[in-house]
């Protein structure tokens, strides 16, 4: 096994959401509206933050976590995700 093999990322690109060069997180902003798929980063992000301590690999939920919380981030600069409206 290669030195690069054993450099699997699971945080920012783990193999098993890479199907024919396609990321999954690619073909799911695809389908959706950026303000649907902002909902979609917000809700990872919880997610991770949710359980990162239930599941045996704290820091790699957190790292996770991170990593859709900065997808997220770009977005927002970019204004792919309108702000909510005041109520």
């Amino acid at each position: 096994m290669s030195q690069d093999e054993n450099m699997v990322d699971m945080v920012n690109q783990p193999p098993h959401y890479n199907r024919k060069n396609i990321e999954a997180i690619c073909a799911i902003e695809a389908s959706m509206e950026p303000e649907e798929f902002c909902g979609y980063l917000k809700g990872n992000i919880l997610k991770y933050l949710w359980r990162y301590n239930y599941k045996g690999h704290p820091v790699q939920d957190l790292e996770k976590s991170e990593f859709y919380l900065n997808l997220l981030i770009k977005k927002v600069k970019e204004s792919e995700c309108p702000p909510e409206s005041p109520t």
